[in-house]
């Protein structure tokens, strides 16, 4: 079983590597989902109480608490599956990847998605899912707070990296060859006008 990881600062395109991969019956596992389950089992609204709840399975559970709770699913995926590969999304610290590579050893590799911070904010804003997508100081903030947290170190240790700077079909492309997926003549046209503003999702992490 090969597992992939994926790391990158908010609209990134780690959720567009996401949509690839399930495009090709790749399982994908989001750490986020993690939280997600935790709130609802507390009896709260994943939407408000997201970052505290993630901030609490760690002091309770340890600091690889996420990335912990995560392994059985990523197994369980790959058992259901009849694909050698699992994508797992969102990784946020160094903790969390070196569970991951004590867990999987070789078949493990981190990937880091990049991209300058005025694209990720331009994309953002074109996502809308809350009023905070569109406020750049907001989003300074939650790079600040992402990086604090672990996660600019775990950029600089990812076995790849993708620059998701172009268009949406090179950036396809590129995940697709990371992913082991034969790259047949793709729906995804680059001369196409429309492909030429990459506006990836950011579906992966915690949110803390």
């Amino acid at each position: 079983m090969n597992v992939i990881g994926t790391v990158g600062l908010p609209g990134s395109g780690k959720g567009e590597a996401a949509n690839v991969a399930e495009e090709a019956g790749i399982p994908v596992v989001v750490m986020g989902d993690v939280i997600r389950a935790e709130c609802r089992r507390r009896g709260l609204d994943p939407a408000e109480h997201h970052g505290r709840i993630a901030g609490a399975l760690r002091e309770e559970e340890g600091d690889d608490a996420i990335a912990a709770r995560t392994l059985p699913r990523i197994r369980e995926a790959a058992a259901e599956s009849d694909r050698d590969t699992v994508l797992v999304d969102g990784l946020r610290s160094t903790v969390e990847l070196e569970r991951f590579r004590e867990a999987f050893g070789d078949d493990f590799t981190l990937v880091a998605v990049r991209a300058p911070f005025e694209l990720r904010a331009e994309r953002l804003d074109d996502r809308g899912r809350d009023d905070s997508d569109s406020d750049l100081e907001a989003l300074r903030e939650r790079d600040a707070r992402e990086i604090n947290l672990g996660l600019g170190e775990t950029l600089e240790r990812a076995d790849a990296s993708i620059d998701n700077t172009g268009t949406l079909a090179a950036f396809r492309r590129r995940v697709r060859k990371i992913l082991g997926i034969e790259d047949e003549t793709v729906d995804d046209d680059e001369s196409d006008p429309a492909s030429a503003d990459p506006a990836t999702t950011d579906a992966g992490g915690d949110g803390a």
